[in-house]
């Protein structure tokens, strides 16, 4: 039977259809992160749901501790009441989302992994919600206060009296807790990009100098302008960055050990 030239591709067809394959696998991949958006997306409207139902037990739990011990709030604004609700209400709606977002990057990421890879990889999701956790134990517990207690010292030097709207003492809190709190994320962040080949430890490590000037600057913002308190916050997160130093050493030395089976079993160039 002959075969019409017509109907062989030509290499002009060959690149095209290379083309509109390569094309459809973009918009594969950009469809797979549009669902897992609005997936975490929806997550976040969920918590803050429920951060809406909670919000006015936790604010008075917050108001009834130190360093305030029920000292009147005032609303400034008849908004205050609305906005002090939202702002609870998104603290609280951190706590599913982070970790549902790293669950949904893993679920992203997950074809290009190997099947250990992939197990070792979801189980830093639970690992996430025991950092952020403590993220917000460390900050509230240590670091609100003594930034509360270094600006009502500097009021009673300057004999202001001290009133205090709802809205005002609530962002200055969450100001400082929600940044800190999300900054204990980093050993989990630093051990899921290790585990995706993205950075190393010899790469943390030549970025030590940048990684430890960001936290002094940050231990400089969010607390009294003091030595002891910025070295009392920023010390944390230096051995944050340094915690996270060694998981990424862990794992790469492991990744190091894999790859010089491969080449063993199958040759350099498999």
């Amino acid at each position: 039977m002959a075969v019409n030239e017509s109907d062989v591709p030509s290499a002009a067809d060959t690149a095209a259809k290379e083309r509109r394959d390569r094309a459809m696998s973009i918009f594969d991949h950009i469809g797979e992160l549009r669902k897992r958006l609005i997936a975490v997306l929806l997550v976040t409207v969920l918590g803050l749901v429920i951060g809406l139902i909670a919000a006015q037990g936790l604010y008075e739990y917050l108001v009834s501790q130190e360093p305030l011990n029920n000292l009147p709030l005032n609303a400034l604004s008849p908004w205050d009441s609305i906005g002090i609700y939202m702002k609870i209400a998104f603290v609280i709606a951190l706590i599913p989302a982070l970790p549902f977002a790293l669950l949904q990057v893993w679920r992203f990421v997950k074809p290009a992994l190997g099947r250990s890879e992939q197990r070792s990889a979801l189980r830093y999701v639970p690992f996430a919600l025991l950092m952020l956790l403590l993220g917000f134990a460390f900050s509230y517990f240590v670091v609100f206060p003594m930034a509360f207690h270094f600006t009502s010292g500097v009021a009673e030097r300057l004999g202001l009296v001290e009133t205090y709207g709802v809205v005002q003492y609530f962002s200055f809190m969450f100001n400082i807790i929600v940044p800190i709190s999300l900054l204990f994320e980093l050993p989990i962040v630093m051990m899921f990009l290790t585990k995706l080949r993205i950075v190393n430890p010899l790469r943390l490590r030549k970025l030590r100098r940048i990684a430890y000037f960001l936290m002094v600057l940050v231990g400089t913002l969010i607390t009294p302008p003091d030595v002891i308190s910025d070295l009392l916050v920023a010390a944390p997160l230096i051995l944050l960055y340094e915690f996270s130093i060694m998981l990424s050493a862990l794992i790469y030395r492991k990744q190091l050990q894999a790859d010089k089976a491969w080449e063993e079993e199958f040759g350099p160039d498999a």
